[in-house]
């Protein structure tokens, strides 16, 4: 898990790097991102009592990957490691008690995550585990769909995506919908799995791109 730990944080100081260089001494309010987050979360979830809804479950997990993206961002700060989040990470979910999480619903723990990021202006990992408890993700899924978007983020932005060249939609089908096949396929637990996901991509996306010039 720590290893894990060390790929994520390595992963998202990296992108946010591409946003701006020293991004960490730039005070940007993170948190804020976090709970408008959870805001859509529960859209997709649905709260209304007046009208008809079903929860999209799916749409519900990717909602907590994108928390996670921010969360973590929340927590860097000058001249702390990536060795020292992780430790900073797994101390706070040692000494949480598993019982926390116990019946407490979507929702609540939605609410519970939003109403700390606003109160406190930073990002509770123990009550975001709790948000993963309440949704039955697990840390596999979080690290194996986290490693996903954003290695789909830099191809993206390697690929035009900023100046508005890059196509989402090739051989038919959208570029998340081949990052879900190619990920499928691939061993999770490598050292490597971010970099031959990458690479699967661009292969798939240069052959694509090839037969229709």
């Amino acid at each position: 898990m720590r290893h894990r730990l060390l790929t994520m944080l390595a992963m998202q100081d990296s992108m946010n790097t591409k946003v701006h260089p020293q991004w960490i001494s730039q005070g940007y309010e993170w948190y804020r991102a976090a709970w408008i987050e959870c805001g859509e979360l529960m859209d997709h979830h649905g709260y209304k009592w007046w009208k008809k809804q079903v929860p999209d479950d799916e749409q519900v997990k990717l909602e907590i990957i994108d928390i996670w993206h921010f969360g973590m961002s929340a927590l860097f700060a000058e001249g702390k490691s990536y060795d020292d989040l992780a430790d900073q990470i797994l101390s706070l979910l040692d000494d949480t008690p598993a019982s926390m999480a116990i019946d407490m619903t979507i929702l609540e723990a939605t609410e519970q995550l939003a109403q700390d990021c606003l109160a406190t202006k930073g990002f509770s990992v123990v009550f975001f585990w709790q948000l993963m408890a309440a949704a039955k993700l697990d840390f596999d899924t979080l690290y194996v769909a986290y490693v996903g978007k954003n290695v789909l983020n830099f191809f993206r932005q390697d690929h035009g995506y900023k100046d508005g060249t890059y196509i989402k939609q090739w051989a038919g089908k959208e570029d998340n919908e081949h990052l879900v096949e190619l990920t499928a396929g691939l061993d999770s637990h490598s050292d490597s799995f971010r970099d031959d996901l990458y690479e699967a991509l661009s292969l798939r996306y240069d052959n694509t791109t090839a037969a229709v010039s």
